[in-house]
C-alpha cells in the first residue's frame, strides 16, 4: 500500500497498521519530513524508531523507496536498528523554540550590519567610534536621520557622553556629517523596523522557553548554571539540545562524540590520519564554543588558566574547542550525577574513560619497553 504525506492518508496508514497487529513502526530521519508522521503516529499509540539513514544504506543501484521500506522493515524484525535520540514533547517544543531564538539571532546581525553599511553609504562613520552598532546611541543616531534630521551638532547630541569625551566632540561631529538622500532614509527605516521586529519575536520566545524550563526543569537549570560561562539563555538552549536526560549516552566520551567535539578515530597502520573533529549536533556545539568563550574570559578560573596555557602551543581556536568539549563533559557529569559543579573537588570520573586513559598509558609503557630491548 502507498500513502500519501496528507494528515487523512497518514491517519489512515496508521489504522491499517493497528488492524495489522503492528506495534513498532521505524522511519528513516530526512531532515524534518519525518515530524509530521512521527507527531500523529505517536499519538496513535505506536512504539516508533528514528534511524539515521547512514547506517541502513543500501548497495548503489540496487533501491527504491519500496526497497527500502522492505530493507527497514526486515533490519527492525532481526533487531539489529540503532534508534537515534528522539526528546521527549516538551523537549521538542523547548527545542523548537531556542532554534527560532538563535535563528532571530543571526538575522539581527544581520539588519545590523545592513544599517551599517547604509550609514557609510551616506559617508557617516560613528560606527568606527562605538564597540557595539546596536548599541543606543548609534540607533538614536539612525532614527534622527529617518525623521529627517541631517545636522551633525544635533546628532552629536544622541551620543553617549563617554563617547565624545574619548574622542572629543569635534571629532564625533566630524563622523556625523554626511550626505544623506532620500533613498538612504527609506532603508535605514526598513532596516530599523525589521530590527525591532526581531527584538520583539526573540523577546516572545524567550518568554516560552522560560515559561517552559520553570515548569519542568527548574532543577536542571539551576545545576547547569553553577558552570562558568553557563547563562541563563545558554542553559535553556543546552537542555533543549540535550534533553536533561543523560541516561541516552553511555558515558561523556559517547556525549562528547555526538556534539561532535571530539577527535575523530582515523588511525590506519599505526598512525593517525586525522584529529579533526567529527560532525555532531551543530546547534549544541555552537552553544558550547560560546559558553567556552565565556568561561575561558572569566577571572579566578580553572577554564581561563587551562584556555592560556593551551594557546601557547595550538590556535586559540583549537584551545576554544578543547574547552568546549571539556564543557560538555562536565555538563554531562552535572546531569547524569544531579551535583552542581564544585572547582574545589572532582567530579566523579566516568569509568569508562578512566579505563580508557589507563589502557593508553599501558600500551605506551609496552612500546617504550620494547625500543629499549632493541
Amino acid at each position: 500500500m502507498e500513502y500519501s504525506t496528507l494528515t487523512s492518508s497518514i491517519i489512515e496508514m496508521g489504522k491499517d497498521l493497528q488492524g495489522k497487529g503492528a506495534i513498532t513502526i521505524a522511519m528513516e530521519s530526512t531532515g524534518m519530513y519525518w515530524i509530521p508522521v512521527w507527531n500523529i503516529l505517536e499519538e496513535m499509540g505506536f512504539t516508533l524508531v528514528l534511524v539515521n539513514p547512514y547506517l541502513i544504506k543500501q548497495m548503489p543501484g540496487r533501491k527504491s523507496d519500496v526497497k527500502d521500506a522492505q530493507w527497514i522493515a526486515t533490519l527492525l524484525h532481526k533487531g539489529l536498528l540503532r534508534s537515534s535520540l528522539t526528546p521527549c514533547k516538551e523537549i521538542r517544543e523547548l527545542r523548537t523554540y531556542s532554534r527560532r531564538y538563535v535563528k532571530l539571532q543571526q538575522r539581527q546581525t544581520s539588519v545590523l550590519q545592513d544599517m551599517e553599511r547604509t550609514l557609510e553609504m551616506c559617508s557617516i562613520r560613528i560606527t568606527s567610534f562605538v564597540s557595539n552598532i546596536s548599541g543606543k546611541s548609534v540607533l538614536k543616531v539612525i532614527e534622527q536621520i529617518i525623521q529627517g534630521e541631517t545636522d551633525p551638532d544635533v546628532l552629536v547630541t544622541c551620543i553617549h557622553g563617554r563617547i565624545v569625551n574619548t574622542h572629543t566632540k569635534q571629532k564625533v561631529g566630524q563622523s556625523l556629517e554626511g550626505f544623506i538622500t532620500e533613498h538612504h532614509r527609506f532603508m535605514l527605516e526598513l532596516s530599523l523596523q525589521e530590527y525591532e521586529l526581531l527584538i520583539r519575536q526573540s523577546t516572545m520566545c524567550l518568554s516560552k522557553m522560560e515559561c517552559l524550563c520553570n515548569e519542568h526543569y527548574a532543577k536542571e537549570m539551576k545545576l547547569l548554571m553553577t558552570i562558568p560561562g553557563i547563562s541563563n539563555i545558554s542553559a535553556m538552549i543546552v537542555l533543549a539540545e540535550t534533553g536533561a536526560d543523560m541516561k541516552a549516552f553511555e558515558n561523556s566520551g559517547k556525549f562528547s562524540g555526538w556534539t561532535g567535539l571530539r577527535p575523530r578515530n582515523d588511525e590506519s597502520a599505526g598512525k593517525y590520519k586525522s584529529t579533526a573533529t567529527t560532525k555532531g549536533n551543530r546547534f549544541l556545539r555552537d552553544v558550547l564554543v560560546q559558553i567556552a568563550w565565556a568561561a575561558s574570559r572569566t577571572k579566578g578560573t580553572y577554564f581561563k588558566e587551562k584556555f592560556n596555557r593551551l594557546a601557547m602551543r595550538k590556535s586559540r581556536k583549537k584551545a576554544l574547542i578543547a574547552i568546549a568539549r571539556k564543557i560538555g563533559v562536565l555538563i554531562w557529569n552535572v546531569l547524569a550525577y544531579e551535583q552542581p559543579y564544585n572547582p574545589q573537588k572532582l567530579i566523579i570520573l566516568d569509568p569508562g574513560k578512566v579505563q580508557a586513559k589507563i589502557t593508553y598509558h599501558q600500551k605506551g609503557w609496552e612500546r617504550l619497553q620494547l625500543l629499549l630491548r632493541n
